[in-house]
């Protein structure tokens, strides 16, 4: 899960790390207290390059604060409509830094970034600036690890960048995360430092175990709906274009990500990301349902392409599932396209005939009947 701004220093702040005083406005009418002037008002999207973006404004004013909220509200960056801006304190810094903590997936290992300089324009500082060790996760590496990186900068910048790594890779641990970054950490005088920007990235999987995190997603479920819809309905469904035409019923993380860059490279666009987990379903249609309801409120969405590998599941029996599901769904009027590969295909065959929905076996067959059903609404 991508934290918005906000929420992640909250979060960070509760773990020790300083933030400047701020507020969340989630409404161009809202009247909110604000914290001491002047003010930065920040476009809340879980995405960078806020600022090149022109959604993060400064103001000097409440009615600049209100001027910036109204036009930042509503915007559309990156893909993502701002629903949301953080109002907080401007802080004079008498340096920019970066230090950040990044889950290596590949080596089970921390990799810890420290560098003298920070900001908008972190891409572009040269390599032989950047500071970084991989680690392993553990406590006394991480901070070890740290110390060695901190007494290469600055002398300016090395007490801030000490200090806060060491909270921040507490929270990391802590937080059992996959990102944690403050950029630009705010090095002030005396070597006093305020996280300027927050970026925290969590597992979903911890969920369960992270009780601020829990608590957040269920407080917040309007600017978490995938992680929310995970928590609650034990399967993953994230919305990838909402324009999209083509929704997807699909099984297996990777092969459904295929699928999506399989259709984009062919010129489809699909709707959403699906792994249903059919080992899960246990013989009810429970999550059928629940996504066939989802895709039937979905505008965009003008064909259902269903494709399932099984490995374990019986395709026979999966075929009886998503004919009673779509009996249950009648809110979902789009045409129906089936993909099946696993055991029980002949008896999946003879299922689907009689509810008049064609099975593929070939995914390039069953992206032709797609196209042709795309076809014939346009006609």
């Amino acid at each position: 899960m991508y934290l918005l701004e906000h929420d992640a220093k909250e979060l960070l702040a509760a773990h020790g790390i300083p933030v400047p005083a701020g507020c969340l406005i989630e409404s161009a009418s809202a009247k909110p207290t604000l914290p001491a002037g002047p003010w930065i008002v920040k476009g809340q999207i879980p995405a960078g390059g806020r600022g090149k973006a022109g959604i993060i404004k400064k103001a000097s004013t409440s009615q600049e604060v209100g001027e910036h909220t109204r036009a930042i509200l509503g915007k559309t960056v990156k893909g993502h409509t701002v629903e949301s801006v953080r109002v907080e304190q401007q802080v004079k810094a008498v340096q920019e830094a970066y230090i950040g903590f990044l889950l290596d997936a590949g080596s089970g290992g921390v990799r810890v970034i420290l560098s003298a300089s920070g900001g908008m324009e972190i891409e572009q500082v040269p390599r032989d600036q950047i500071l970084t060790e991989l680690v392993r996760p553990d406590a006394q590496d991480l901070a070890k690890c740290v110390d060695r990186l901190a007494a290469k900068l600055p002398p300016k910048i090395a007490k801030a960048a000490r200090e806060a790594g060491q909270k921040l890779a507490s929270a990391f641990l802590d937080l059992e995360a996959m990102l944690v970054e403050i950029n630009p950490l705010f090095v002030l005088d005396g070597g006093r430092w305020v996280a300027g920007d927050a970026k925290v990235v969590t597992d979903d999987n911890a969920l369960l175990r992270q009780k601020e995190l829990e608590a957040l997603v269920k407080a917040r479920t309007d600017a978490y709906p995938d992680v929310a819809r995970k928590h609650e309905h034990g399967f993953d469904y994230v919305v990838v274009d909402p324009k999209g035409e083509i929704g997807l019923l699909t099984t297996g993380a990777g092969l459904s990500m295929m699928l999506i860059d399989e259709m984009r490279k062919a010129g489809l666009k699909p709707y959403n990301f699906l792994d249903i987990r059919t080992g899960a379903l246990r013989g009810e249609t429970t999550r059928i349902v629940k996504v066939l309801t989802w895709l039937s409120e979905a505008p965009s969405v003008r064909v259902l392409l269903v494709n399932i590998f099984g490995g374990i599941a019986n395709m026979g029996e999966f075929s009886k599932l998503l004919v009673a599901a779509l009996a249950e769904t009648p809110s979902l009027t789009v045409p129906v396209v089936a993909r099946l590969v696993g055991n029980g295909l002949p008896a999946a065959r003879d299922v689907l005939a009689k509810a008049k929905i064609e099975l593929h076996t070939d995914l390039d067959q069953a992206l032709d009947a797609v196209r042709e059903h795309l076809a014939a609404k346009k006609t």
